[in-house]
């Protein structure tokens, strides 16, 4: 198990500041939290080798007990096989935790968060 601290790219598109964070994980890997709460509207894709019964859990935490966050539909964000999903609570930190898999288990777990720009007229 290792803590994976994520890679960043902050761009700008139209009135939106869009975040990217990504890890690259295996099974029992844990990511270091993005720490941007200002950037409300978040997805996560999870793509790569899940292995025998792997599971990327997306979590968050207002403090430092995490909680597994959910879609939309107010679905669990347990991912067993590639995908991409809207989250629906805003927290103060959100993270990747592979709580399941094998030594195949290769992931690449990869947010995107928006904030609007205030508009220069």
């Amino acid at each position: 198990m290792a803590t994976i601290t994520p890679t960043y790219n902050l761009s700008v598109d139209g009135q939106n500041s869009i975040l990217t964070a990504q890890w690259v994980m295996v099974n029992g890997d844990i990511g270091v939290p993005v720490r941007k709460s200002g950037f409300a509207d978040r997805s996560v894709q999870v793509t790569g080798t899940f292995g025998a019964g792997g599971n990327m859990r997306w979590e968050g935490s207002n403090d430092t007990l995490y909680a597994t966050l959910t879609d939309p539909q107010g679905n669990a964000l347990d991912f067993t096989a590639a995908k991409i999903e809207a989250v629906t609570e805003l927290c103060l930190m959100s993270r990747p935790n592979v709580t399941a898999g094998d030594a195949t288990t290769a992931l690449v777990v990869t947010m995107i968060a928006r904030q609007a720009t205030p508009s220069r007229l």
